[in-house]
């Protein structure tokens, strides 16, 4: 067989930004549908722009595009699961909102149940735990797990850049630590949750939390609390070399560039894109990573991807005794299962994460 013709330089010009097309997209797709001429730029009045998350203009003003609606704790009508805000710390603004399943004021006598602590997503800028994504999500998997639920709100980059996050979820989860006894401040934690069966769980930047807090657990501990497990559904992790298909996917064009520059953004003291934070292969401690087992959900066209099935190998070789499983949802983006939770995909995934917490 013939070897086939090598490609003139304009064809080869015309393939490179035919990739770059694609890698933008792809990029894109990663937070939202947006028009594919939309880029990271500046011009006279922005000094950042991350659209499709938040613009930082000159004069320190930040707006952000997305994640600011809040919906109210309640009594969901669908679900009847209960909610409420409660303030963990003043100075800094630490705040949860806390979950309730409906059989908690329906079971007689009460037996207490699985405690999850939920970090949501968002590249660490934009987001909360008031989200109504968040807010009507924990409603349902709260009451199909039938577990109590605690959904951490940390401080925002920029005005508060990391590791703000990574010390306001720690506080967090101290300050729900201190209701191992019964004797805590806040009553629905003292009546309904058993210690002993604690789990992390998280998406996107909360996955990295959800990662890194089980990983201080297990090398510092968290007195009264026995973490049993941790979901990290699509997590934000990178690095500066390519694993997988990142040398040939659109990762190595814009999107792994918009990944990047939105890390140092959001960390301006980081190391870089290989910050044991950001790149768990790094963290010479993964060993110690403090649960008994980890399920790693990613998406087929996430440019995430490749970052949950090496976090995966890496933990297995990292001498950890726990035991990890990976799924793999087919033909679908980053976080879908929040932007259609009743898509086949989004179903089959919450399926798995309930028997995992039971």
């Amino acid at each position: 067989m013939a070897s086939p013709k090598p490609l003139s330089k304009r064809e080869r010009e015309r393939e490179r930004e035919r990739e770059r097309e694609r890698g933008l997209h792809y990029c894109l797709l990663l937070y939202s549908s947006l028009p594919s001429s939309t880029e990271i730029m500046s011009n006279e009045e922005l000094a950042y722009d991350f659209s499709p998350l938040l613009k930082v203009y000159k004069d320190g003003r930040v707006e952000r595009l997305r994640g600011t609606d809040i919906a109210p704790p309640s009594t969901d009508p669908k679900t009847g699961v209960q909610s409420k805000d409660v303030v963990i710390s003043q100075e800094p603004a630490i705040s949860s909102r806390l979950y309730i399943p409906k059989s908690t004021t329906t079971s007689s006598p009460q037996t207490k149940l699985p405690l999850l602590i939920y970090f949501h997503g968002g590249g660490f800028c934009i987001e909360s735990s008031s989200s109504p994504v968040y807010h009507n999500y924990l409603n349902a998997l709260v009451s199909e797990a039938n577990v109590v639920a605690v959904s951490v709100d940390y401080r925002l980059a920029p005005e508060h850049p990391l590791p703000a996050a990574y010390e306001d979820s720690w506080a967090a989860l101290k300050w729900v630590a201190s209701h191992s006894d019964g004797n805590g401040s806040e009553d629905w934690l003292n009546s309904f949750a058993d210690f002993q069966r604690v789990f992390f769980y998280g998406d996107s930047a909360g996955g990295n939390l959800a990662h890194n807090m089980a990983l201080k657990v297990g090398c510092e501990g968290l007195a009264g609390v026995n973490l049993i497990g941790i979901v990290l559904v699509h997590p934000y992790f990178w690095g500066t070399e390519p694993v997988g298909e990142e040398s040939t996917a659109p990762a190595a064009g814009p999107g792994g560039e918009f990944i990047s520059a939105l890390w140092r953004f959001t960390y301006p003291s980081t190391s870089g894109t290989d910050d044991p934070f950001f790149n768990p292969g790094k963290d010479s401690n993964l060993g110690e990573l403090g649960c008994e087992k980890v399920l790693v959900c990613v998406a087929e066209k996430d440019v995430l991807k490749d970052r949950g099935w090496h976090y995966s190998e890496t933990l297995k070789k990292s001498g950890w005794k726990g035991v990890v499983e990976v799924i793999e949802a087919i033909g679908e983006k980053h976080v879908f299962h929040l932007e259609d939770p009743t898509c086949d995909n989004a179903v089959a995934l919450e399926k798995k994460i309930v028997a995992f917490l039971n």
